[in-house]
């Protein structure tokens, strides 16, 4: 693509092409351009089934489909359930239209996504409320099934009318837990959006805080708060540092702090995130092997 036609796409995508979505219930504006095919592309209302993620352009197709789709959870494994939240992991490989279809969605409210049909090296780890007999889709975070930079997140989204609800936060504790089980440290694709950084900011400094409030041992090195936590140790060093908690003594970094400014730091990161109970996680890490295994036992 030359330059000439370089810009011409980015003028035609700097202009959101759908303005609002019927998603079940609810009704709420788009926020940004995503490149739903034609006939698709620019309509007012887009009408998208709440479970199947399919996609109509006016509400009587959207009502005949309510009627077909036998989707009422998102295809993939049920990986966590407590209460009314659930998480799927769905792998891109077996349902590409699915995830290709939540890359459309998710582009509507993200500014910086650029992930669209190259979804098959992906996992997408989709959350949901279980009421009415019905897994209602709340959002999802997508994560590489081979990071060779480490990334345990690559993109996170959350419906509108389902924010300001702890599941951002409940979706960024949870692809740390699963880090843990890997035996991994892990952190997320970079660059980060401003909204993205400040809502990791918010997490680490929350989860550190947190770890260095209930360690009962004298001292705690940074390598032990990764390894802990999960965190990468630049990203351990780089909160601490922001936190005003970070010296460095001697040649090393010391953590000093009293519990009372420590508790002031947890108050002030926000609200606390929605925990994850870890005996109501069953999940095997993703594997080359693991997944041959699988489409073997498929095919039988």
């Amino acid at each position: 693509m030359d330059e000439k036609t370089m810009q011409a796409h980015i003028n035609a995508t700097k202009i959101k092409n759908i303005s609002r979505i019927v998603f079940g219930d609810n009704v709420t504006p788009t926020w940004y351009y995503s490149p739903y095919p034609e006939p698709y592309h620019n309509v007012d209302t887009l009408y998208i089934c709440e479970y199947c993620l399919s996609y109509f352009s006016c509400r009587e197709e959207q009502v005949r489909h309510s009627h077909r789709c036998e989707m009422f959870a998102p295809p993939g494994d049920e990986i966590y359930r407590c209460e009314q939240i659930s998480i799927f992991e769905v792998n891109s490989s077996k349902e590409r239209v699915y995830c290709e279809n939540l890359c459309l969605l998710a582009k509507l409210y993200l500014d910086h996504k650029n992930l669209f049909y190259e979804t098959e090296s992906f996992l997408f780890y989709v959350i949901a409320e279980y009421v009415d007999n019905a897994y209602h889709f709340v959002g999802y975070f997508s994560k590489e099934k081979e990071s060779v930079k480490g990334y345990n997140l690559n993109c996170i989204f959350v419906l509108p009318f389902y924010q300001r609800k702890g599941y951002g936060k409940f979706l960024i504790s949870f692809s740390f837990e699963l880090s843990l089980i890997e035996g991994k440290v892990g952190t997320p694709e970079v660059p980060l959006s401003d909204l993205g950084f400040l809502s990791y900011l918010s997490w680490w400094s929350q989860r550190l805080v947190d770890v260095l409030l209930t360690w009962n041992k004298e001292e705690i090195s940074i390598a032990e708060l990764s390894k802990v936590t999960a965190i990468k140790q630049s990203d351990v060093v780089m909160v601490l540092e922001r936190l005003n908690i970070l010296r460095y003594h001697q040649g090393q970094h010391v953590i000093f702090a009293e519990k009372s400014y420590l508790e002031e730091l947890y108050s002030l990161a926000g609200r606390r995130p929605i925990p994850v109970h870890k005996e109501c996680l069953h999940w095997v890490p993703y594997t080359p092997h693991n997944a041959k295994a699988a489409n073997a036992a498929n095919t039988q």
